[in-house]
């Protein structure tokens, strides 16, 4: 109810909300303990018990305990991508045109990232995971490459394509690498290190 008007809320408002709010619950809870015992060792049980939500809530948002991970690795990625490509959107803005530049501060804050949820970062990438994760993530890895081509201006050539995929390996072990550093300074130094490499490497041939 509505302490100002005395009415009850708008009802479809409402239920999208606290829809939302048991998903990130759920979502949340799981992130702990998919991290604390990995996919094959959590139950469903866990993660109801953590989310202080039920079992039927769970299969109904979700399905089942598979397509709440992979829910999960989606929620993770977006975010990933969302953070990434703001901060290249900002630089763009501060009038930051040359594509190998954009392509760092998009890495840069990609690394961030990887300090900031780093529980999760190393459950993706060195965890257990349900059948068919591997393919899932490995066709999106291919899209990232093909992201990360279109801002660097590669173009097309067998060389092109060859650098571009060292240069989003090379951040993507780079973020494992700060997922499992003791401090926040390492992490720092590892990102610098990521970025200078990406500097004396170069950036492929243009389009």
């Amino acid at each position: 109810m509505d302490r100002k008007t005395g009415s009850m809320p708008n009802g479809s408002s409402w239920q999208w909300r606290r829809t939302a709010e048991t998903q990130k619950a759920l979502l949340d809870a799981a992130g702990e303990v998919f991290a604390e015992h990995g996919f094959a060792d959590a139950s469903v049980a866990m993660v109801v018990e953590r989310a202080e939500s039920s079992v039927g809530s769970l299969y109904h948002h979700f399905g089942g305990k598979t397509e709440l991970y992979m829910a999960l690795w989606e929620a993770h990625q977006a975010e990933h991508e969302e953070h990434a490509t703001g901060a290249v959107a900002k630089a763009r803005a501060s009038g930051e045109k040359d594509p190998l530049e954009l392509f760092i501060v998009g890495s840069r804050m990609y690394l961030e990232d990887a300090w900031n949820r780093r529980n999760l970062e190393t459950l993706f990438m060195d965890g257990d995971g349900p059948p068919g994760f591997e393919f899932v993530r490995r066709t999106r890895a291919r899209e990232w490459i093909r992201q990360n081509g279109v801002l660097l201006g590669a173009g097309n050539e067998p060389e092109d394509r060859l650098s571009v995929a060292i240069l989003s390996e090379l951040i993507d072990e780079a973020s494992r690498e700060v997922a499992t550093s003791a401090t926040k300074r390492e992490a720092n130094r590892i990102t610098d290190a990521a970025v200078a490499l990406i500097r004396k490497f170069g950036p492929p041939n243009p389009a």
